[in-house]
């Protein structure tokens, strides 16, 4: 039986979850320390698949390094085979009449109170997750495993609510026109990243959140932290079966996955050459599913800052290593190619750029005073040496870094290159690592060097804008209007908060569909137009039709 409408319920104001700073001797780094040490002595943890709300254990093992200790590892977790994966598409297709049937006022309040449990009560647990098996820094965990997972959980319901609101404005006598915003017909398959784990909590949340069931893989590299938001959720009064948990070999799970005639929507983050394939196997698939299947990506980036030489030195100077550095650098919207006048390159930008890079410290999480910790794992710890070593043969200079260490764990020191060949491979190809590569340019090419960050990438996901000259500003922005879906004026390119900065870009950088909008929610419900009628007709001629 349905449950009766007996008021129109509004949502709790929403604001953005308060950041702690983790200060010496503040309560909060005490908690964090507390955290750590609680999981460091439960290693190595064991994963299991959840389908249908019960553990599944497949028996086929695979590890979780972790990247600062790459001798041990976070967890052991079990891969999703062909039956289990099955069994997660079977049981989120039986889950989901119900679930899109609940009243939206007990979903919104099922994600309201994850929210508040991601912010309080595990909010030191993901956050050691989080540092242990990423990589992260405490800063860096704060803003991305607890602040930025409540924010999209809150700011949803926000936007959800929003969403159902807006109706068709004009009805005609004797009628009333309405709109309603249905699931899509079938299931969302969820591919996360290894980078944030708010993004795993929000690639299954946003499609939940109006009424879709979700079958989620995550990155193999954030399994544990991931585990513990679908167990957030769970307790937050998830059913059984809208969301099922299924880690397992990318590949395999995705083409069984892909291959079903429910598949409805893909929403995913990761590089742009898996998007491209899952993309194409969609296309090959066409013709077994029931609705065009929705895509929804957010991909790569190569993302630029540009100083012109009205700009405020130290400032972009120091913007410049934030967007560069943090988090080594393994940022969708990490900053990768820097634009640097002559006039401002030779008179104290290069010697502040230089003198400030040489102070970051690079070490484990244990260490409150280590900048830069370790990149995720040995592909990506060779990729990024790999391409250091590409720009020395190519001419680039290193001006300072250059090396690594993957002796314990897997460390890069931070690299600045200096180029001449505005085109060489660190200008174009992305990285994801610490690395960053310097042009000057005259100061009079200014508008050449616009032509030149516009045309150099095939990616378009953020950028900066150094200047204290409005008119540069400008002329930067509509010159460079599709070389990023994120624009920021004498800020770092990376950063972007819910509610605040949508984030998301467009060529080879995604479909930039805005994450923390309402605009993300459009694509995961499918609008249905009703018209009801008050008044019978009499006759069905119209004047016309007399003589």
């Amino acid at each position: 039986m349905a449950a009766p409408t007996l008021a129109t319920f509004k949502v709790p104001e929403i604001h953005n979850e308060p950041m702690r700073s983790y200060a010496p001797g503040s309560e909060e780094r005490k908690a964090l320390k507390a955290a750590i040490a609680e999981l460091e002595q439960t290693l190595p943890l064991e994963v299991p698949c959840i389908v249908n709300g019960k553990p599944i254990k497949t028996g086929k093992l695979a590890k979780q390094p972790l990247p600062h200790d790459h001798a041990n590892h976070l967890a052991t977790y079990h891969e999703a085979d062909e039956a289990t994966v099955k069994a997660a598409i079977d049981g989120a297709l039986a889950a989901k009449a119900d679930w899109e049937a609940m009243p939206w006022s007990d979903r919104a309040a099922i994600f309201l109170k994850a929210a508040d449990l991601v912010s309080g009560k595990y909010r030191y647990k993901l956050m050691a997750a989080t540092m242990l098996g990423q990589g992260k820094n405490a800063w860096q965990a704060e803003i991305d495993a607890a602040a930025e997972l409540t924010d999209f959980l809150r700011f949803g319901v926000k936007y959800v609510e929003e969403l159902y609101s807006i109706q068709p404005p004009r009805n005609s006598a004797g009628s009333w026109n309405r709109m309603e915003y249905r699931a899509l017909e079938g299931f969302v398959f969820a591919v996360s990243p290894f980078n944030f784990t708010a993004i795993g909590g929000n690639l299954c949340a946003t499609p939940a959140l109006v009424g879709n069931v979700v079958v989620w893989k995550p990155s193999p590299a954030a399994t544990y932290s991931n585990y513990l938001i679908y167990k957030i959720f769970e307790e937050a009064g998830v059913p059984a079966g809208v969301i099922q948990f299924i880690p397992g070999p990318p590949a395999e799970v995705a083409a069984q996955v892909i291959s079903h005639p429910s598949f409805v929507a893909l929403h995913f983050t990761g590089s742009t050459f898996v998007f491209k394939k899952l993309w194409r196997d969609v296309g090959a698939n066409i013709d077994n599913y029931k609705s065009y299947p929705r895509l929804v990506g957010e991909t790569g980036g190569k993302n630029f800052h540009l100083v012109h030489k009205s700009a405020e030195v130290k400032n972009a100077v120091l913007q410049t290593i934030r967007g560069a550095f943090e988090y080594q650098g393994q940022k969708c919207s990490a900053l990768s190619r820097l634009y640097v006048p002559s006039s401002l390159w030779s008179n104290g930008f290069k010697d502040q750029l230089l003198t400030e890079v040489a102070k970051l410290k690079v070490g484990p999480y244990a260490e409150w005073t280590n900048f830069i910790g370790p990149v995720i794992g040995r592909p990506a710890f060779d990729k990024i040496t790999g391409y250091i070593q590409k720009a020395k043969e190519a001419g680039g200079e290193i001006l300072i870094g250059g090396t690594g260490d993957d002796s314990k764990g897997y460390y890069i020191q931070p690299t600045v290159i200096l180029t001449k060949d505005p085109k060489s491979v660190t200008m174009v190809e992305e990285i994801f690592g610490p690395v960053i590569t310097v042009f000057v340019y005259e100061d009079d090419d200014y508008e050449k060097t616009l032509e030149l960050i516009d045309t150099t990438t095939s990616y378009g996901l953020t950028g900066s804008i150094f200047a204290t000259d409005r008119k540069a500003l400008l002329q930067a922005t509509n010159k460079l209007r599709n070389a990023a879906g994120n624009v920021y004026y004498n800020e770092k390119c990376t950063g972007a908060v819910v509610g605040q900065q949508p984030f998301g870009g467009a060529r080879g950088s995604g479909t930039n569909d805005k994450a923390g909008s309402m605009a993300i929610f459009y694509r995961f419900v499918s609008a249905r137009s009703i018209k009801e009628n008050f008044v019978s007709l009499e006759d069905y001629s119209y004047p016309s039709n007399l003589q």
